[in-house]
């Protein structure tokens, strides 16, 4: 059981701390601040603050134990006033002596305060007569009253006198000081996460296929380490993508040149079934090499603009309805994002003339979801086996195993969609569609 429940323990703590580096960093200054400030106030209140507050209380105890010994000489009463007045000029002690008075039904409460419990323990260690301490008396002054034989005598003294204006400003100036330490310590901070969150943004934007101007490594050495590898890297994948397309293009290129010499001799034989075949593969290698062709194309050098890709969509579906399809299109009224347009309309056509291949009827619904622009393409055909979803995606990977470019393409139209999808930044799932064919879907970051 114990096994079972620290999973969840540490999930909980792991859900409780910061989630960002500023966060945690902030965090990692604050808890040790916090504890050193929780320390030091405990040590200063047990030992600074608890001796200067005993020894104060043992002062006006000592005072009035003073006075008490006066009174025990059974003075007259003109000595006893001018014992009551020297000891206010001396001692600070407002003193009154009440004649055959008794303590307040009060006194039976023992002192709850922390102030109280101490001047009530240094009064007991002084003296062993019954007293009673007011602490809320009045204009900051308490109340101590000690019964005597004949009467009950009082005593006013400032609160002043029982604690140290010191430990308020200790702990003001603590605490002001800590506060103004975590400011200038997180403006630090903040300065120091700036360069990582550029890092972050320029590698977002370059996954997204967005160009990434004016980015140079900044902050401290690792950032400008971990910006400068990003630079390198991608500068080495920008170099890739440009040779293979550049490779494959011409190639690509190169054979148009021997299938159009080919489509012509054959042009000029008699017809027969084997030159009717002959021209079957010829057509389906052209068919392959402007796959091939189109493929580079979507990896080539088209800039992005800020398009909208409602406009977009009408436009492919206006084509594509010409002959009568049923292609029916939801679509909000304004989808912008960063996009190259005859890429993605190369990557829309490919998925839309797929569905119409082999279903009767397709349904196009697009707009925005949680910050992403979400384009759904469905079919009422055959669908594709959940198991051989992936397969398709494959360059010139075909379900149908003919070869015939008629049912079944050159088998490059999902992988070209693909391929430009995640250019920018978005992913292509296919799924089931609730009309029951296949549903393509592309998630496109905004």
């Amino acid at each position: 059981m114990d096994e079972l429940a620290r999973p969840k323990k540490e999930n909980w703590i792991k859900r409780m701390l910061p989630h960002t580096l500023l966060g945690r960093s902030l965090l990692i200054i604050l808890v040790p601040l916090v504890l050193l400030q929780v320390v030091s106030t405990w040590i200063f209140y047990d030992r600074h603050y608890n001796t200067i507050t005993r020894r104060l209380a043992q002062g006006i105890a000592g005072d009035i134990a003073a006075v008490i010994l006066i009174l025990d000489r059974n003075p007259t009463p003109l000595e006893r006033d001018q014992a009551f007045r020297l000891s206010e000029k001396a001692m600070w002690l407002n003193l009154a002596f009440d004649e055959g008075a008794s303590l307040p039904d009060e006194a039976a409460i023992p002192p709850s305060g922390f102030l109280d419990t101490r001047l009530a323990k240094a009064l007991a260690e002084r003296f062993k007569y019954p007293f009673y301490i007011d602490s809320d008396y009045r204009d900051k002054r308490v109340l101590i009253q000690v019964q005597r034989h004949n009467g009950v005598l009082n005593v006013l003294v400032s609160a002043e006198r029982l604690f140290s204006s010191t430990t308020y400003i200790f702990i003001m100036w603590m605490v002001g000081t800590s506060i103004i330490l975590f400011a200038v310590a997180m403006i630090f901070m903040r300065n120091q996460i700036k360069p990582i969150r550029r890092l972050a943004d320029a590698a977002e934007s370059f996954g997204k296929g967005r160009d990434v101007a004016n980015f140079k490594p900044e902050g401290a050495t690792e950032v400008r380490q971990a910006s400068a590898a990003f630079i390198r890297m991608r500068e080495r994948i920008k170099r890739q993508i440009r040779q293979r397309t550049e490779m494959l293009a011409g190639v690509s290129h190169d054979l148009r040149t021997p299938l159009t010499r080919m489509k012509l001799q054959l042009e000029m034989l008699r017809s027969s079934p084997e030159v009717e075949s002959l021209q079957s593969d010829v057509n389906e290698m052209e068919q392959m090499v402007e796959g091939y062709l189109a493929f580079a194309r979507g990896e080539g050098t088209e800039q992005r603009q800020n398009a909208d890709m409602a406009e977009l969509l009408r436009e492919i579906v206006g084509q594509m309805s010409r002959d009568g399809s049923a292609v029916h299109l939801h679509v909000e009224e304004s989808l912008f994002l960063p996009m190259q347009r005859e890429a993605m309309r190369r990557c829309l056509t490919n998925l839309i003339a797929n569905a119409k291949r082999h279903g009767r009827q397709v349904m196009i619904n697009a707009g925005h979801r949680q910050g992403l622009i979400e384009i759904t393409i469905d079919d009422d055909g055959p669908g594709i086996p959940k198991e051989r979803r992936g397969e398709v995606f494959k360059p010139f990977s075909r379900l149908d195993r003919s070869r015939n470019p008629e049912t079944g393409g050159s088998g490059l139209g999902l992988t070209i969609a693909l391929d430009v999808v995640r250019n920018h930044g978005g992913e292509l799932t296919l799924e089931e569609a609730p009309i029951g064919g296949l549903r393509a879907r592309i998630l496109l970051p905004i």
